[in-house]
């Protein structure tokens, strides 16, 4: 299965994942430019990504937890997403994202 990522420089990548697999570890094993700096405990914000709006109905719902970081995210908007809350599944075969922009 494959996720089709825009990274921080605009260039398109496929990165294969697996069912189960957390968004977040997918994306930072593979290079993709995610600080992930607290490791996945969604208490940072380093893992946003903006997730493409024809894929936000396959994905569950957002928390409480991720919604408050994400208010505190750089540059958030209607499809951010935290990366880590995100586990994949089958369903999201093809979805397709784009890196959060860089903190500075």
């Amino acid at each position: 299965m494959k996720l089709i990522v825009t990274d921080i420089d605009k260039t398109l990548h496929e990165v294969d994942f697996k069912e189960d697999d957390i968004l977040m570890h997918v994306l930072r094993d593979a290079n993709m430019g995610i600080l992930a700096e607290c490791g996945g405990s969604c208490v940072c914000a380093t893992c946003h990504v903006y997730v493409d709006q024809e894929w936000l109905s396959k994905l569950d719902g957002i928390g409480d937890d991720e919604e408050d970081m994400l208010d505190e995210a750089y540059e958030p908007n209607g499809n951010s997403r935290l990366s880590c809350q995100i586990q994949l599944s089958e369903s999201h075969d093809g979805i397709k994202l784009t890196i959060g922009p860089k903190w500075d």
